[in-house]
């Protein structure tokens, strides 16, 4: 008997269970019930993001980036665009080929046809012919380092009205800040990351500030929360980014100037500003 007070009323048990969310009689196990708890929180961030685009127009479009097996693109289109948006469609970014089909199976299975995969990198995915110009909401869950990076100018390319990320194993920053950091012991300030742990972790701290400060830069109001409790993932942040008229002067500026405080000058082109 399949457990309902895990799973949404509106959710196809079916679907659950061939993502093998669900077993085959419809029981959760530990691992499983952790994954569903954190795609319905997400869901609970993402779906008035949608809501707000299909006030704009119907046919709008979602752009899952480092999809994976696409957890989050069937449940969002079983969820949502399935009964409220059946002129929209969801594309998932996916490298590997074997989880690319077996997504593109499994949509076809499930007669989803406003779903669409693709066997690119989220940086080719910037130029692909085969996504369309508008594009209503980038989302990318745990792209790994740069990838998440390349979703973001993704996002910015295609001017999306928002973005939505949980960003995963951030190293560039902190390979910078190692290689730099002879150079930069006159500062007091390295001594935030002198240490090799703690090059690590601040690292990773201010690959997202970074990254918060980049999306300002380009106009858009940012938040930033947690996507599960910590009993889940360590790696649980969630950045949420809303497209508003004007980019702001003063977070470029702010990025630029942070940038050259800590020795990233040479990082610039990575989190690049619009020209004020």
């Amino acid at each position: 008997m399949t457990e309902k007070y895990d799973i949404r009323p509106d959710q196809s048990v079916e679907l659950l269970k061939a993502l093998h969310i669900l077993t085959r009689d419809g029981k959760l196990n530990q691992d499983s019930r952790r994954k569903l708890k954190q795609v319905y929180h997400l869901f609970h961030f993402i779906e008035p993001l949608l809501t707000e685009a299909l006030g704009r127009h119907a046919d709008i479009r979602l752009v899952d980036h480092g999809a994976g097996k696409s957890y989050l693109g069937f449940i969002l289109y079983d969820l949502f665009f399935k009964q409220q948006a059946p002129s929209g469609h969801i594309y998932g970014i996916e490298t590997r080929d074997a989880l690319v089909q077996s997504s593109r199976e499994l949509a076809d299975k499930a007669g989803f046809g406003g779903m669409s995969f693709l066997n690119v990198s989220v940086a080719d995915s910037i130029t692909s012919g085969e996504l369309p110009e508008q594009i209503d909401v980038v989302t990318a869950l745990h792209a790994c380092n740069t990838a998440t990076d390349d979703a973001i100018r993704f996002a910015l390319e295609k001017k999306a009205e928002s973005i939505v990320l949980v960003p995963c194993c951030q190293a560039e920053v902190a390979a910078v800040l190692r290689k730099n950091k002879g150079g930069m012991l006159k500062n007091p300030l390295t001594e935030i990351w002198r240490h090799p742990i703690h090059t690590r972790e601040f690292g990773s701290q201010l690959t997202n500030v970074l990254r918060c400060l980049q999306l300002e830069a380009h106009g858009y109001q940012v938040t930033v929360t947690e996507l599960v409790g910590w009993e889940h993932s360590m790696k649980n942040e969630l950045i949420i980014a809303r497209r508003e008229p004007r980019p702001k002067k003063a977070a470029a500026e702010r990025l630029k100037t942070l940038l050259a405080e800590v020795g990233l000058t040479e990082l610039e082109s990575r989190f690049y500003t619009p020209s004020l």
